[in-house]
């Protein structure tokens, strides 16, 4: 096991001023830009990012690097601290780790820990509610979550709502093959008979509304990030993604000013905010800056009234809404929604350094994991 860091002779990035001190933790990121964080009394040290962990040399890296903060700071972590899913090597490692250590496991889920950065950023310490919008998170029950309203009081938090979920065709080539979340939009809206006419030249859409009939490789996802790229494919903005985020980040381009339909949603009693009556709508247009305008101000309209009614359905009352995720580098809908929720009052708190993606996700896993064993005492 490599234990010596690589090139650098400090490997904390930043220094995070928490609201109190609190057990050493350290937190081993996610997938997707990793980053380390040690928390040392009330202070979280983060590292630079490594990268993506999909490469032995990236894997090595994040390895080093944990060994580099924990010698460069002279703490015995109490805990180290993962995401729930078992095949990220940032997991696999944890379980090595915290032997070696003797420390204690504490897997933290993905959307928690990115609220929980958020909190710690801000050096917050109350209870939040918090807007949690990525591409993918595992949930507890090994669902596709990625669409979040989160309570989140401490190490603890519950599930205050999320997106209707819809289909991912493909499983995870969904996310590069944008097109097929617009074929699961017109899937979830009745119209998936209109698959094959909408995609002829694509090969498997004439077979995609079968397939997802039968549920075949189209597991449920409640993911914002897919729904951009529903909305991405309906309008024909883009059918396959060449990088990360490529059909949100097209989408918003085309931004010219954002158009609310009134109609374009629906809030359950569960707190589930369904989003198929705007993608219907969506459906039907055929210029893409129009549907860009709709998309985006419907968006940031229904957002803000399942915040506000979702507060008024709390056991607790929170101090705060958290903007987290990397659907939170979208700046129409994080400016539109800031003026709605504004406007009723609602105290927002945004990430800073560290940004609203993954980077930070160890420091959230390391804040959460750290009040968690603080409570068990």
């Amino acid at each position: 096991m490599a234990k010596q860091a690589r090139g650098a002779d400090d490997p904390v990035h930043i220094v995070v001023d928490l609201p109190r001190r609190l057990p050493p933790v350290i937190g081993l990121g996610a997938f997707l830009k990793d980053t380390i964080t040690v928390i040392d009394g009330d202070k979280a040290h983060v590292s630079r990012d490594v990268g993506h962990t999909d490469t032995p040399g990236a894997i090595m890296a994040m390895e080093e690097m944990a060994w580099a903060l924990i010698e460069r700071l002279g703490v015995v972590p109490a805990a180290v601290a993962h995401d729930l899913h078992p095949d990220f090597p940032s997991t696999r490692f944890a379980a090595v780790l915290a032997e070696e250590l003797g420390a204690e496991l504490i897997p933290v889920q993905h959307h928690h820990a990115h609220v929980a950065a958020v909190v710690a950023e801000n050096a917050h310490d109350a209870p939040v509610l918090g807007l949690s919008f990525d591409g993918f998170g595992l949930g507890p029950e090994n669902e596709a979550w990625g669409g979040e309203l989160l309570f989140v009081d401490g190490g603890t938090y519950f599930r205050a709502g999320h997106l209707h979920p819809i289909l991912q065709p493909g499983g995870d080539v969904a996310a590069r093959e944008v097109w097929r979340m617009g074929a699961a939009a017109l899937h979830a809206i009745g119209r998936g008979a209109d698959i094959s006419a909408r995609w002829p030249d694509i090969e498997g859409a004439r077979h995609l509304a079968l397939v997802m009939d039968k549920g075949l490789n189209c597991p449920r996802t409640t993911s914002m990030g897919r729904l951009f790229d529903a909305a991405a494919g309906l309008l024909g903005v883009c059918e396959v993604a060449e990088h990360e985020g490529q059909a949100p980040m097209a989408l918003e381009a085309l931004v010219s000013e954002p158009k609310e339909l009134p109609t374009g949603w629906r809030i359950s009693g569960e707190g589930e905010l369904d989003l198929r009556p705007l993608l219907s709508a969506l459906a039907d247009v055929s210029d893409p800056v129009e549907g860009a305008n709709l998309f985006h101000g419907t968006l940031a309209a229904a957002v803000a009234e399942w915040v506000v009614v979702s507060m008024h359905r709390l056991p607790l009352p929170v101090t705060g809404i958290v903007y987290s995720g990397g659907c939170f580098f979208n700046k129409v809908l994080t400016r539109d929604l800031s003026y709605r929720l504004g406007a009723q009052g609602v105290q927002i708190l945004k990430p800073d350094r560290l940004g609203p993606g993954d980077p930070a996700v160890s420091l959230g896993q390391a804040f959460a994991a750290a009040q968690r064993l603080e409570e068990a005492f």
